[in-house]
């Protein structure tokens, strides 16, 4: 084969091992070489020899969730470009499984591990004590681990989304969001909070819901919320994912409520069925995909150089306006529908270490 490639043996040994240092046009020729002599490389071997494979291990909360999968496309998309394969694993939010998973990605050398963990204790020691590195995406780990996390600033775009809210009129507004111990879901609270103190009105603490991120748990606050609150009937909903609202439009729906009009709703998450509602819902737009590639790229970059402080990288969700109505102008710095949001440039050494 080296022959065949017109290069040592040595090179084709770093070709199969994902050497980043070789050159692309030379891993080319290696490959078509042992394409062109049907070899195939006994990974399980050098996975021995080498004490690890080239292999990700991707550790997701929710397979269903079509946020995560974007975000694992993204990773996908990286991880064969630079001839890595992935282990991938749902928890179901469920932390015997996540502990369960993480042994599994000990155990087959995985290169490094992605992960959406179920909580900020996640047990993740061990695979860091063996060198193993860890990016933690869309929910940060505690502090004092030595781990990259990529982040959306969705307590901005909760922040933004009630703002739009309360400049359409309403007053009350409700919050149906994650379970309490899930970064995300708290982020969205707090969002929501900060816009009805900076616009002097009362909270009612009867009107935050903390349910599971799925459309069973999206339809039971619902319908504890329509079923009546100390604040009275609810104008409008800040949903905390696409799979939650779908669960509130069906109580809507058996009530016979209009989404939009009789109750207005803001959704995180651009699910292509949102674009199919008449009159349409206010959706609030995260870089899924750009996540995944982020992630990605930081797990690279640990992989070839290992020993740099934690990083975290913070991308921005954003609220299109769905049209130009001007009895609903857009809140101040939100783009309109009908324009796509650029991929963010991936900066990860001028993001900001953690301490």
């Amino acid at each position: 084969m080296a022959r065949l490639a017109e290069v040592s043996t040595a090179t084709v040994s770093r070709v199969f091992a994902s050497d980043t240092a070789v050159r692309p046009e030379t891993a080319r020729r290696v490959r078509e070489a042992a394409r062109q002599l049907g070899y195939v490389p006994n990974t399980l071997a050098r996975s021995l020899r080498q004490q690890s494979s080239a292999t990700w291990a991707l550790i997701i909360a929710d397979i269903e969730n079509p946020f995560l999968t974007q975000v694992t496309r993204g990773i996908e998309d990286i991880a064969q470009s630079e001839g890595y394969s992935l282990l991938l694993c749902n928890t179901d939010e469920r932390p015997d499984k996540e502990a369960s998973y993480l042994s599994i990605a000990e155990q087959f050398r995985v290169s490094g591990v992605l992960i959406t963990p179920t909580s900020p204790t996640s047990p993740v020691d061990r695979l860091l004590a063996r060198g193993l590195p860890v990016i933690t995406m869309d929910r940060p780990l505690r502090q004092d681990l030595a781990v990259d996390t990529v982040l959306i600033d969705s307590r901005r775009a909760a922040r933004a989304a009630v703002d739009r809210l309360i400049t359409r009129g309403h007053r009350r507004i409700a919050c149906i969001t994650g379970p309490r111990r899930v970064f995300t879901a708290g982020e969205r609270v707090l969002g929501y909070r900060e816009a009805l103190h900076e616009a002097g009105l009362p909270l009612h603490e009867s009107l935050i819901r903390y349910a599971d991120f799925n459309e069973q748990g999206g339809h039971l606050a619902a319908v504890e919320l329509l079923d009546g609150t100390d604040a009275g009937p609810v104008e409008a909903i800040l949903v905390a994912n696409s799979m939650m609202a779908v669960g509130v439009l069906q109580v809507l729906r058996d009530r016979q409520l209009r989404p939009s009009i009789d109750v207005e709703i803001v959704v995180f998450d651009d699910a292509p069925w949102t674009s199919l509602l008449t009159p349409a819902i206010s959706v609030i737009h995260q870089p899924a995909y750009e996540l995944g590639q982020v992630a990605g790229k930081l797990l690279l970059e640990r992989l070839q150089t290992p020993g740099q402080p934690a990083r975290t990288v913070m991308l921005n969700a954003t609220l299109p306006a769905e049209n130009t109505d001007e009895d609903h102008p857009p809140a101040d710095g939100l783009a309109s529908s009908h324009l796509r949001h650029p991929k963010p440039d991936f900066q990860p050494r001028r993001s900001r270490a953690r301490s």
